[in-house]
């Protein structure tokens, strides 16, 4: 690639802002350059609020190391920094004062490892966010968000400008209370539930691993950055941070930093009433390289020189346990929970204002910290331009890597790819929807660079393996199968920091669909980020059989249903599998959820891959001026029986429509001409059926029409057996045409 089209590249990725939810934006954001700082702590704090005295720090030398800079920062002395720490403190004290509302402890106690790592440590470019080969941050206990959004301020960002900070929680501001990767640019994932985020890190530091893995070249190392991650005691309790970390140590990925915030308060009080294990010993037995910085108030140099000691760790992900205080400076409120997540109070504002020294108005970044700061500009923008002549290099020698590599940094998906998915057709042998599903996954994974995914545990019976590839492992990143285990929430949250690490990465992740309870915080974060996961559910049905009720899902599709920006698919056969996959990876900022069925299925007459695309569409029809007397409706394996039931009372002279409603989302978004020619309002004797839940059908069948599914749990016998106790069958569809068409 010339220089110029490399330029291009960048721009390509500075351009895929995604539109958010209510304003204007996307994620991805941090990351710089990594001059050293030293420092001696000179304000006063209370005795009563430093975990330990400030040991003196010798005063060293710091040079910019950026080669284009256009600054060469002599020395960052003393003063300045704790000015610039400060700083922080104080934009997050005075936001959450004018809001009424946040979490101040935590930016309070995290501002020296948030400076740290801004300031001297993390690549990136603060004017094109999405620049590929940033350093990636993420807060996992994300409600201490205002430290991140003093960050990027700082930095630059211009997502978060001084406006956006006195807006904080404010109805349209992209300072949100708490970080929202379609909402602030910059941030890279949206956190909040705890645990989240780090497992997101996780997946961020995978798709690094795995890309580096697959295009880097000697001297030519296209992929090369960092995850960090700050994480806090609740974050560690939770569930999904011990899946996700114990598949980091096991995958080594040397990549990934995490910063324990270990500040021994959550909302209750002192974790000392529900969590006193060992932390540090929990993480080695992870398989994770663990420093302790005993001192996170003032030991500005204990910061650097744990983050110099992970990163030397090259096989293992590291923790650094930073032992800080929350609140750091409140004389009255540091390290209680009352800072935790509550406005400090305008007199305690002041008594912090006078215990740091702090003098400033609200809102107000003293000129050489700004200054100071303002170098990233220009830094960010030589990293970046330095990166796109080391690819235009890389273009001229590896031609085909080079154009597969720009697919999944930009997104643009490969002319015709979509050729590749089977066809099928009423001759083509029957199967089960997962065996099928497996056909189109080894399909598109030919086609698809960026094409990646595994299961929970589940590969040979959810049949997700890519048999062309091998498994990603510490020794094989470069593969494409990806072994979770059986770690359901912790799967479906990397999944998420895959997706959103590069928007031409394209993740699948499957379990039994009734598992979905196991991740389905992780498939909302997914939507609400747009992420655009593709969830692989097999054993959608009663149709499972002998596994019984606690294997069999019931209320699963209507749930996801009600979920916002989600597909729930459930195909009936091979086609409908195939245009389901297509729609999925059309997708990119919707997650889809793939319902698919153990039992095998008929190639059905009239389904194609174009009707999924409309979410719903008639099969079979034998009437005429959009006049049925009768519509039926089915998904997934039952729209086979509403077909023969179609078939039965088209005997009997009635002339029937046969609909198959693959997608209701999709549906939706056709025109209200598409819908009427569909399901024309004048025809009001309609039946439904499918085998689950029958909440939300009447909204498709109407006051005078019949939805036939399971309102209670299922059981333990051979499918067929079930499907006619619990009246799935062809004669309760005819039997129930009769009752709508009386």
């Amino acid at each position: 690639m010339a220089a110029s089209s490399s330029v291009t590249l960048s721009q390509a990725l500075l351009s895929r802002s995604l539109p958010n939810h209510g304003s204007k934006t996307h994620p991805n954001h941090p990351s710089l350059f990594t001059p050293t700082t030293s420092t001696t702590p000179t304000t006063k704090f209370l005795k009563s609020v430093a975990l330990r005295p400030a040991r003196k720090i010798p005063s060293r030398r710091r040079m910019a190391v950026c080669a284009a800079a256009v600054e060469t920062l002599e020395k960052t002395d003393t003063e300045l920094l704790e000015k610039s720490v400060n700083t922080i403190r104080f934009l997050a004290i005075d936001a959450v004062e004018k809001a009424n509302s946040g979490h101040p402890g935590l930016p309070m106690g995290c501002a020296p490892m948030g400076h740290i790592l801004f300031d001297e440590v993390m690549r990136y470019n603060p004017k094109n966010p999405y620049w590929f080969n940033r350093d990636r941050f993420v807060l996992s206990a994300g409600h201490g968000c205002m430290l991140q959004y003093a960050l990027l301020h700082l930095a630059g960002y211009d997502s978060v400008k001084e406006e956006d900070l006195k807006s904080f929680r404010q109805w349209g501001s992209r300072t949100p209370g708490h970080p929202e990767n379609f909402e602030t640019t910059g941030v890279e994932v949206t956190t909040g539930p705890l645990g989240q985020g780090i497992a997101n890190a996780v997946g961020l530091a995978l798709a690094e691993r795995h890309l580096a893995a697959r295009f880097n070249k000697p001297g030519l190392e296209i992929v090369d950055h960092y995850t960090y991650v700050i994480v806090g005691d609740g974050c560690q309790m939770e569930g999904i941070a011990n899946e996700a970390c114990s598949l980091a140590g096991h995958w080594g990925l040397g990549k990934l930093i995490a910063f324990y915030d270990d500040n021994h308060i959550s909302i209750d009080g002192d974790t000392e009433i529900a969590f006193t294990e060992s932390v540090d010993k929990r993480f080695e037995a992870l398989g994770w390289h663990v420093i302790w910085v005993k001192n996170g108030n003032t030991g500005y140099d204990d910061i650097r020189s744990a983050i110099k000691e992970a990163k030397a760790v090259k096989d293992k992900p590291t923790m650094i346990k930073v032992t800080t205080t929350i609140g750091y400076g409140s004389p009255n409120k540091a390290n209680s929970y009352s800072v935790h997540g509550s406005a400090l109070g305008a007199k305690e504002v002041d008594a912090t204002r006078k215990n740091l020294a702090w003098s400033f108005e609200p809102f107000h970044i003293p000129e050489d910290v700004r200054k100071h700061w303002s170098r990233h500009v220009p830094e960010g923008a030589a990293l970046e331009a330095d990166w796109n002549a080391l690819f235009a290099e890389y273009e001229k020698l590896y031609k085909e890597e080079a154009a597969d590599f720009q697919t999944i940094s930009t997104g643009e998906l490969p002319a015709s790819w979509e050729k590749a998915l089977p066809t099928y057709t009423p001759e083509s042998p029957a199967d089960a929807t997962r065996n099928l599903s497996q056909q189109c996954l080894n399909a598109l994974a030919k086609v698809l660079p960026g094409f990646l995914g595994g299961s929970a545990d589940l590969a040979s019976s959810n049949m997700t393996l890519l048999k062309m590839y091998g498994d990603f492992q510490k020794a094989t990143p470069e593969e494409r199968n990806l072994r979770f285990g059986v770690r359901e929430h912790g799967m479906g949250a990397i999944c998420n920091g895959i997706a959103l690490h590069s928007p031409g990465l394209i993740p699948y992740c499957a379990t039994f669909f009734v598992f979905t309870d196991y991740m389905r915080a992780a498939i909302r974060i997914s939507a609400l980020s747009l992420a655009g996961v593709i969830y692989v559910m097999t054993h959608d049905s009663i149709g499972l059989g002998e596994d019984g009720p606690t294997h069999q899902p019931i209320e699963h599709l209507a749930s996801f249903r009600a979920m916002p920006n989600i597909l729930m698919l459930r195909p009936a056969d091979g086609n409908e599998t195939a245009g389901a996959y297509k729609i999925a990876i059309l997708n990119r900022k919707t997650p889809s959820i793939l319902a698919l069925s153990r039992q095998k299925l008929p190639q059905l007459a009239g389904t194609s891959t174009e009707g999924v695309e409309k979410g719903g569409y008639v099969i079979s029809d034998n009437s005429s001026g959009n006049k049925p007397d009768l519509i039926l409706i089915g998904t997934g394996s039952e729209l086979e029986i509403a077909a023969k039931a179609g078939e039965e009372l088209r005997k009997a002279g009635k002339t029937v429509r046969v609909v198959s409603f693959v997608c209701w989302e999709l549906f939706d978004q056709q025109s209200d001409a598409y819908k009427e020619s569909v399901l024309p309002a004048a025809v009001s004797a309609r039946v439904s059926i499918e085998a689950g839940s029958t909440f939300g059908w009447e909204k498709l069948v109407g006051p005078k029409g019949k939805a036939i599914g399971i309102d209670r749990f299922g059981a333990s016998a051979p499918a067929g057996r079930i499907y006619k106790e619990y009246g799935i069958s062809v004669e309760a569809v005819v039997e129930a045409a009769k009752t709508v068409l009386s």
